[in-house]
């Protein structure tokens, strides 16, 4: 089975890292515009597999997208990373086109493939894609907020002092600081409610930390974060890959899911080899009601600027 990755900047070469790893697939392409990244990137990669002992095959290729031919998913990570200070708002005009062309090349070779982008800002990409490629909706899925719902996690773990595979929670609606909306009644310690653990006052502070993780992240690096992202998308093709049929938070295209029409943004899914197998419409709160449409209507107006 085969994975190939368009981009091989810390993200992309993050995600061929994490998935060579777990031996996910038999065989990894990345790939990159730039002369010498993707071939350098992969022969370091190459050069720790005796240390850890995993043996993924991995190619690299400088625009060639024959190479890509037949892979089962295709993770998209191309495009201008976010700067400190930077909206992923204000990359649109510079990553659609970078998109654009990416999709139309890619699905010449692999025209069965699932797809996964990662370049922000992510749910107008994701739409983008969906748009360039002409591919079933269930085709096209955006990381985004398995990433959001992650990082959900870790502030909920800090604040708790408990391990952090220990908490379950979820973070819907889009992949930006303003259109997340973390969800409180979801949030669980081995099953309890946080909010039973948690005063208001706290849980509130873990939801502003996780609103803005993205953005602490960029400006402690000066770019935006790899390693996190690359996990998420790890997760999200291992389950396409292997069929795990498991839930989780990505931006997808809805048509009348939640009330919502026209737009990709980050819900429930059933993922699976073939894609997005079934959205969960989970009952919301009035109040989490309203921060859904507030944040699907903020993603339209992005969505006119391409």
């Amino acid at each position: 089975m085969k994975v190939s990755i368009i981009g091989a900047g810390n993200v992309g070469a993050t995600c061929a890292q994490f998935i060579a790893m777990k031996g996910i697939v038999s065989e990894i392409v990345l790939l990159d515009i730039a002369e010498g990244l993707a071939a350098g990137k992969a022969m370091d990669l190459a050069q720790s597999m005796p240390a850890l002992g995993f043996d993924t095959l991995i190619y690299p290729e400088v625009d060639d997208y024959s190479k890509t031919a037949n892979s089962e998913v295709i993770v998209v990570t191309s495009g201008q990373p976010r700067k400190p200070g930077m909206s992923r708002e204000e990359l649109v005009a510079v990553n659609v086109s970078i998109v654009e062309s990416v999709i139309k090349n890619a699905i010449k070779f692999s025209p069965k493939a699932v797809f996964v982008i990662v370049t922000n800002p992510l749910d107008t990409m994701t739409l983008v894609a969906l748009k360039a490629s002409g591919l079933p909706k269930n085709k096209i899925i955006g990381m985004g907020t398995i990433l959001d719902s992650n990082r959900f996690r870790y502030f909920l773990s800090k604040k708790l002092q408990k391990p952090i595979n220990e908490i379950e929670a979820m973070v819907i609606g889009g992949h930006g600081d303003t259109t997340m909306i973390p969800i409180k009644e979801l949030a669980t310690y081995k099953g309890i409610p946080i909010s039973e653990i948690l005063t208001n006052e706290a849980f509130e502070e873990v939801i502003k930390e996780t609103m803005v993780g993205g953005a602490t992240l960029t400006k402690l690096l000066g770019t935006s974060a790899w390693y996190g992202p690359g996990a998420a998308v790890t997760e999200l093709v291992d389950t396409i890959v292997n069929d795990k049929k498991k839930l989780m938070p990505n931006s997808v295209y809805l048509q009348g899911e939640f009330g919502i029409d026209g737009v990709c943004i980050g819900v429930p899914c059933i993922i699976g080899k073939h894609g997005v197998e079934g959205i969960l419409e989970i009952k919301l709160s009035d109040s989490d009601k309203i921060k859904f449409i507030n944040s699907a209507n903020a993603i339209k107006e992005v969505n006119g600027l391409i």
